[in-house]
Formats: structure tokens, C-alpha cells, sequence
């Protein structure tokens, strides 16, 4: 058994997210944490929203909400969303609480006597019609290097060079469009360069990672240059040191303390789970393995910047130093980085309406439609277009068609003939292929799943659907009245391969494997589903203000990576459709709707 730390992205907590997000850092995680659980592995599934910052600040503005009501109101909205596609969380909490202020503290403590935050005068950008600091990426403008004319103020996505909104050319407030002004302030920075040996080193060992993301990394690394870690705000951690912490108009930089929320939140399982040390397991132990989901425009912070606080805080960067209160940690084993989801051709954009919020997706369609979707045709390797045409296709001639129709058939048969799963007579040739290519992809597919290949994973599942269903066509069962022993026979070998497909389908479809174990005379659960939980704030200095919703789940009853024969005898009732066909006239619904 080896920990698992799947680590996913912070949604920002400025509004819902839409399904564009959940491709990116959610689904894709889901099902790498589902699958290991499976395969007996301590899996820790943790994230939250991510609450600091301008945005938050813009948003309460727009709503007449205070920024504490603003992340609170969408921290529930999301909570909600991401229970209802069954993302299977440990914990999913809020960057708000006093234990994350306090493990944003202690980071912060341990990187600054170890040497690795310098105090600088710098430029800052303010809103001149709000006098508001303006986060550097809201801040875009033309890149000085490329000549890419939508570089934001922390690096270039078109030649991927870091960047400090005073280099842009023509920079402009992403907001509202005005021209931002500059300036001089005192602020704390992380020393990067003090770890450039140190990732380059790092990241030589790291032969496993996708080819965008190592490439992306280290490209960055001849170019790095102290990065600011504080801002002129009055909402977000403070910042511990003597004459700063009680500052009403400094704070950490809000992508400095959410980064570190993949340590605060295991730190909050922990503890709420009643074992205080037990995170200790997932970050400090040599053998435990950590794995960080998120979308491409996110790498630079999981790959480079990321490690580099850790290595500080470890005292492994050029300046050396001592391992703080929280001991010596592990960086992480692979960054995940997904592409872009498009939307009919265009960018997801909630200010140009050209987009659909998960919460709106789920009100019209079942979760693992929408799952489906984003394991076959999601942003892993490429950006992809999401499209109403394609969702209704792969919904119909795909799960409807192809999975769906097995299960309801075979099942049906069943029931209707012997009322159970039939005694199996001897099997033929024609029966033992079938079995070995259902028990098979146990292996085919969780390897590709293990290497975070989802795509492909899920398209070796639909082919061993398609034997499947092959078998069936040339077996022809229906046909076997006369010949009751091998009807038996036949329908108990298709009745297998479901249950055996089932299995290797519940990291991708969690609710309808469920349902499909309960077609099949199952009991009881078979994919956990995670829950809400109402709880308090475990400390206090945060900025939560009361109860406050989290995501969490008991997996301890997750079915084994492997095929389990069916037991003759179990009785089947007549199944109902597992999914739901569309009508094609839901393309244009949906069209007219974005367009609305």
C-alpha cells in the first residue's frame, strides 16, 4: 500500500464554475483517485476555494456583499456542484479558515529564517478609479519578448516567460479596461533564482511528466527573478512578522497562501479525523507519491513555484537552512496539467455568456453524461471544443447505444428467462475469449489510468463494451429457446463481462457502475459517493464567519481493482434504461440558450 496525495486545483470562489473548470482538475483527478483506491492504495483526495484576493474584492463589490459573504455564498455554490458530479474528495475546504492562516504563517516563518523572503521596493499596480492594488493577472497587455497581445502580468501562455505587469506594453486592467498606475511600494518576495540548481535538478528526475509541462518548466528556470509574495489588500493572510502582522493594508499575495492549501487541507483532515499527525504520512514520508491536477494556465505555480517554497522550506535551496515546525516535506511526484476546454469554437468567458455552468449542466443531464464526455473527448493532451452536437452523439450512440444497451439487454434476457443469474453449463471457445478480454482490461486500463491517460483509458473500456456487445449479436441468446442449458450458458457469460466492465467503469462512471451493481442483484454501495458536511472553523484567526460547508466522503468500502465471479442464483428484476436518450432537438435548445 502506498499514500496517495491527489491534489486538485482551488476553484476561485468569485462565482460558479463552469464546465471547462471540472475538465480541467476535476473529473481527470477523480477518476486517477477513484482507480487507486481500488487498487488498495491510502488515497488523500484534498483541495478547496481559493477566497483571497482582488477578484473576490471586485465580485462582493458587483453583488453588495462584503468579500467574507462573496467566498462564502460561492464556496456553498461550489461545494453543491462538485458533490452532484461525485468527485470523490477526503476534503474539500476553504482557504478562509484559521488553519490554513496558520499553516500559511508557518510556511511563510520557516521560508523567511531560512532566507528565502527578501523585502524589496517595487511598482504596483492600483485601479485609479478605485485605488485597489490590481492582481498581476488582471493585469494584460502586450509581452515585451513575443509581442503576444494578450500576456497577462505574470507570465506570457505564447512563449511562457515570467513577466511583472511593468513589462507588459500597453498594460491594461483586465476588470475594467483602464490603464492601471504604478506605484512604489515595500513588499516580500520569494528568492527564486536561490533554487534554480535545485529545480533543475529536481525536475531531471522527473522522466514520467507530460511533455507540456516539463518543457514549460524548464524553459522558466533560465529566467527566473524574485517573485512578490505580498500585496496592498485587507483581505487575505496577514503577514507574520513583527510591525507587518497587524497591518490593516498588507497581505500575502493570495497565489502564495493557496498553493499552500494542499498542506493546510491535509493538516484539516487530520485533524478533523482525529489523528492530528496522520498528515504526515502523505508529506513526509519518502515512499508516499502526490500527484497535482489543474488546468495548463496553472503549471507554472505547481511546477516551479510550488517546489520552490518547499525546497525553502526544507532548507535545499543555495542559501541552505533548517526544515521548520512542519518538518522536511516532499515535493510533488508529477504535475497533471490539462489543456483548454473550448466552448462551439469559442474561449469560456461568463462576462460574453459563452459558457455553461456545472450546475446548469447538471439540472438537464445526468452527472456521468457530462463525465463521460470529459474522459473521452477532454483538454488532456490538446485543447478540445465542447460541442452540443458531439455531447448529444457520444451521449446516444455511445453510452446509450453501446453500454447502456448491453446492460439493459442482457440483464433483461435474464430476467425474463430464469429470473436469475443463470448455472452456467460448460464454456465454449467463444465464451472464454469474451472473459479474457473483459479481464484483461483490468489490466489495460488501470495502466493507463495509473499514468493519468484517461482518454485512452476510457476507449479501451468502450472497446471491450463493443466485444461485448459483439458476443452478444453472434450468440444471439433470444434464439436459444430450445437449447435452455446453453442459453444459460450464454447469458451468464455476458452477465460476467457486465460486471467485470462495471468495475473498470466506476472510476470514469461512478453513479451508473452503481447502478448497474444494483441491476445485477448487488447490494449495498459500490461506488462511494463523497457528502456535505456543515462544520465549524477549527481555529480561529480565519475569516470564515460561522458554520460553513465541506466536502467529504467515506471510501473504506471501495470495491477491488479485479473481476469477482457472479454467484449463479442472484435474483435479477426486470432493469430500467441506466441513461437517458437525448433528443437531437437538444442541440439547438442549448445553441438558442448560449445565444439567449
Amino acid at each position: 500500500m502506498t499514500h496517495v496525495l491527489t491534489a486538485l486545483a482551488w476553484p476561485y470562489a468569485n462565482g460558479p464554475r463552469h464546465i471547462g473548470h471540472v475538465a480541467g482538475f476535476g473529473v481527470p483527478a477523480d477518476v486517477f483517485a477513484r482507480y487507486m483506491r481500488m487498487r488498495g492504495h491510502d488515497v488523500l483526495m484534498v483541495s478547496g476555494t481559493d477566497e483571497h484576493g482582488t477578484p473576490i474584492l471586485v465580485q462582493a463589490d458587483s453583488e453588495g456583499l462584503t468579500a467574507a459573504e462573496a467566498a462564502a455564498k460561492y464556496n456553498r455554490v461550489i461545494v453543491e456542484d462538485l458533490d452532484a458530479l461525485g468527485l470523490s474528495y477526503d476534503l474539500f475546504t476553504r482557504t478562509t479558515t484559521g488553519n490554513h492562516y496558520k499553516t500559511v504563517q508557518e510556511l511563510f516563518t520557516t521560508l523567511h529564517a531560512n532566507g528565502y523572503i527578501l523585502q524589496q521596493k517595487t511598482l504596483g499596480a492600483i485601479s485609479p478609479s478605485t485605488g485597489r492594488t490590481l492582481p498581476d493577472r488582471y493585469i494584460e497587455g502586450t509581452c515585451p519578448h513575443c509581442g503576444f497581445d494578450s500576456a497577462r502580468g505574470d507570465q506570457c501562455d505564447n512563449c511562457g516567460r515570467q513577466l511583472d505587469p511593468t513589462d507588459l506594453i500597453d498594460p491594461k486592467s483586465r476588470i475594467n479596461g483602464e490603464t492601471p498606475k504604478f506605484v512604489e511600494e515595500d513588499h516580500f518576495f520569494l528568492d527564486l533564482p536561490a533554487f534554480a540548481e535545485a529545480l533543475h535538478a529536481w525536475l531531471d528526475t522527473r522522466t514520467g511528466w507530460r511533455t507540456n509541462v516539463l518543457r514549460f518548466t524548464k524553459n522558466l528556470l533560465d529566467e527566473m527573478h524574485p517573485r512578490p509574495i505580498s500585496r496592498d489588500l485587507d483581505w487575505g493572510v496577514p503577514i507574520p512578522l513583527e510591525g507587518w502582522v497587524d497591518r490593516p493594508d498588507k497581505r500575502l499575495y493570495v497565489w502564495f497562501d493557496a498553493v499552500i492549501g494542499y498542506l493546510s487541507a491535509t493538516i484539516e483532515w487530520a485533524r478533523r479525523s482525529g489523528d492530528p499527525d496522520a498528515w504526515k504520512q502523505w508529506w513526509q514520508d519518502p515512499e508516499a507519491v502526490s500527484y497535482y491536477f489543474m488546468g495548463k494556465d496553472n503549471i507554472v505555480f505547481h511546477s516551479e513555484i510550488w517546489p520552490a517554497m518547499l525546497l525553502g522550506a526544507n532548507g535545499e535551496g543555495a542559501g541552505g537552512g533548517e526544515p521548520g515546525p512542519l518538518g522536511k516535506l516532499n515535493l510533488p511526484t508529477e504535475v497533471v496539467s490539462s489543456e483548454f476546454l473550448t466552448m462551439e469554437g469559442k474561449q469560456f468567458s461568463s462576462s460574453r455568456r459563452v459558457v455553461i455552468y456545472v450546475r446548469d449542466f447538471l439540472e438537464r443531464y445526468s452527472p456521468d453524461a457530462l463525465r463521460y464526455y470529459i474522459c473521452a473527448a477532454g483538454p488532456e493532451n490538446q485543447d478540445s471544443d465542447f460541442t452540443w452536437a458531439e455531447f448529444l452523439r457520444r451521449n446516444n450512440d455511445e453510452l446509450v447505444a453501446g453500454w447502456g444497451n448491453l446492460v439493459n439487454r442482457s440483464i433483461a434476457m435474464a430476467a425474463k428467462n430464469f429470473g436469475a443469474v443463470p448455472e452456467p453449463g460448460e464454456l465454449e471457445d467463444v465464451d472464454r475469449e469474451l472473459l479474457a478480454t473483459t479481464r484483461a482490461a483490468f489490466d489495460t486500463v488501470g495502466e493507463l489510468i495509473g499514468a493519468n491517460k484517461v482518454r485512452a483509458g476510457i476507449g479501451e473500456t468502450m472497446k471491450a463494451v463493443a466485444a461485448a456487445n459483439k458476443y452478444l449479436a453472434d450468440t444471439a441468446p433470444w434464439k436459444m429457446k430450445e437449447d435452455p442449458k446453453r442459453q444459460g450458458t450464454v447469458l451468464y457469460t455476458v452477465l460476467q463481462a457486465v460486471s467485470d466492465l462495471k468495475t473498470v467503469m466506476s472510476p470514469f462512471l461512478p453513479h451508473s457502475s452503481q447502478r448497474v451493481h444494483e441491476l445485477l442483484g448487488g447490494e449495498g454501495v459500490f461506488a462511494p459517493m463523497p457528502y456535505i458536511e456543515e462544520v465549524a472553523d477549527l481555529d480561529e484567526g480565519g475569516a470564515t464567519d460561522g458554520p460553513y460547508p465541506i466536502l467529504t466522503g467515506d471510501y473504506s468500502d471501495t470495491p477491488k481493482w479485479e473481476s469477482v465471479p457472479l454467484v449463479p442464483g442472484t435474483v435479477l428484476e426486470k432493469p430500467t434504461p441506466v441513461f437517458t436518450k437525448l433528443e437531437p432537438s437538444i442541440v439547438d435548445e442549448e445553441i438558442e440558450r448560449l445565444n439567449a
